[in-house]
């Protein structure tokens, strides 16, 4: 696909079911993840599979609209409390019932687990739950905060029976992975397999398969092989270059669809010695660049965006110029992709003082986003014709964000220039300003992904003010102001583009895309 993103359903004669067991349903997965504990780690992989065990009070549909999940209602009865009603008669998968108890223990513990390398106390932080009786909570803010219910939609509620006192490994274990979704946790073999069974007891109906296997298989090929043998009846992380190859093969249908995920650059614009900042030399230096704003920027503009998407991403993506694309509420019409103009670059760099340029490392995972360490080498190519020599170091997902986070001194961020993605779990911009840009503050649940530590007192104002914005018009404009100032005027972070997603199923099968990437068992539908 080179010309166009909209989603699709390839073929309308599919046949009959072939193969199709309603019992078990066999998966290839791009993306482990990386606990079975689900506050642990506020990763895209992790919030999808988890979901198959776990729910949150409120659900999103394929395209993030909010749908009653484990609170039946919601509304604000003040300007600063909302009250959830929760679904009574819920049982865990040990019996016990689901409570408010349990919503309250797991707003306590969601942001206070040890090491995460990404917190959710980006939605938690300032607000305060109260049980009112077993089935009515609620949540108290400071100020109005409109988008309650949204944030409630990211965070998955666990027991209070069986996790009180549980740490990560007891998830891992599933000692403590007790939910109360379609399916339970059977076991996780790290590289090898992550199982499922059917919840018989599920409030929701009896769930349509018996058994989910879900098949870590990180290298592209082989997943599409696993595929086309039929030893999986479905992939995620369908490989960009054989997307035009598979529209055409009658064994796989695919489908397709813009995600709400950009990918970027965090820079280290805190530190006056940065780690991975060198002179031409590769010598160590006392002076970090990336603090100039107008070195920001000329990176930006050494990055040919367009290239990068036809012929990293085999034009299955977006150029992106800000955090959300224009399908998502906050997106600035005034911000576009950036242009790509070596010759303006490096004028900037002669009139911050570099005009004989200097050396950077790229850091980035192998093995999280579409094509990430091939996206760095090109990125490391631009830079380095542009008088920025520059390295490429990456590394698994589960090694890389533990030092991107917090591997430096005083478990500080460790790389000065890395490369990351961020999909809006919100479906909205607040989500991606509030933890890349406004300034580190865990007591404030801010900034818990801001791995440059980006810091503007005016992007911040904003971004607290918008979040207390109960009018959606004046709470837009706000959230387009604070992009502006974040990623306009300060360059925060960088820009890339924006992921489009494609899943294969065995004929027989249909999944729709999602915009939040996530692989749903139970959104495969059975078609004839």
């Amino acid at each position: 696909m080179r010309k166009t993103f909209t989603a699709f359903v390839a073929g309308a004669a599919l046949l009959a079911a072939a193969g199709v067991s309603a019992q078990e349903i066999r998966i290839g997965i791009a993306q482990e993840p990386s606990s079975i504990d689900p506050h642990y780690h506020n990763l895209g992989p992790n919030n999808g599979f988890l979901s198959h065990v776990y729910e949150r009070l409120v659900q999103q549909d394929s395209k993030q609209r909010l749908k009653p999940g484990l609170a039946v209602s919601w509304k604000p009865i003040s300007e600063t409390v909302w009250e959830f009603k929760l679904r009574k008669g819920v049982k865990w998968h040990d019996g016990s019932p689901f409570t408010a108890d349990d919503v309250v223990f797991t707003a306590t513990r969601a942001v206070n687990v040890p090491n995460s390398p990404s917190s959710f106390g980006t939605y938690l932080k300032g607000k305060t739950f109260k049980k009112v009786d077993d089935y009515t909570v609620h949540v108290s803010t400071k100020d109005p905060y409109p988008l309650m219910a949204t944030e409630m939609s990211t965070i998955l509620i666990i027991s209070k029976k069986a996790a009180e006192g549980a740490q990560t490994k007891d998830f891992n274990l599933g000692k403590a992975a007790i939910g109360t979704g379609p399916y339970k946790f059977v076991k996780w073999q790290k590289g090898d397999i992550v199982e499922f069974v059917r919840n018989d007891d599920y409030w929701g109906g009896k769930p349509k398969w018996s058994k989910i296997v879900l098949k870590p298989i990180s290298s592209a090929p082989t997943r599409v092989a696993a595929m086309l043998a039929g030893d999986v009846d479905m992939i995620d992380g369908v490989p960009t270059a054989d997307i035009e190859t598979l529209k055409k093969n009658s064994k796989v249908k695919l489908s397709q669809g813009i995600s709400n995920r950009v990918i970027y650059l965090h820079m280290d614009q805190q530190r006056d010695k940065s780690p991975f900042v060198t002179d031409k030399n590769g010598n160590p230096m006392d002076k970090n660049p990336l603090k100039d704003v107008r070195v920001r920027k000329a990176i930006s503009m050494m990055i040919n965006r367009p290239a990068i998407v036809e012929r990293v991403m085999e034009g299955v993506a977006i150029p992106a110029g800000q955090l959300v694309s224009e399908t998502f509420f906050g997106h600035t019409p005034n911000l576009k992709s950036e242009k790509y103009d070596p010759a303006a670059a490096k004028k900037l760099l002669k009139e911050a003082g570099w005009g004989d340029g200097f050396g950077l490392t790229i850091h980035g995972p192998n093995n999280r986003y579409i094509n990430d360490s091939k996206i760095c080498e090109a990125i490391a190519q631009m830079l380095t014709r542009g008088g920025i020599p520059t390295k490429v170091v990456t590394m698994p997902k589960n090694v890389y964000f533990k030092r991107a986070s917090r591997g430096g001194p005083d478990k500080s961020p460790e790389f000065s220039f890395i490369l990351v993605g961020w999909g809006s779990g919100t479906g909205e911009a607040s989500s991606p300003l509030k933890s890349l840009l406004t300034t580190y503050d865990k007591s404030k649940g801010h900034g818990a992904s801001n791995r440059g530590r980006h810091s503007n007192p005016k992007m911040d104002a904003l971004v607290v003010k918008a979040l207390a914005t109960v009018d959606d018009e004046k709470r837009r404009t706000l959230l387009q102001q604070a992009t502006e100032v974040g990623i306009g005027e300060d360059q925060g972070i960088i820009p890339l583009h924006y992921q489009v997603n494609t899943w294969a199923t065995r004929p027989g099968l249909r999944y729709d895309a999602r915009t939040d990437e996530r692989t749903l068992a139970m959104d495969i539908q059975v078609v004839k």
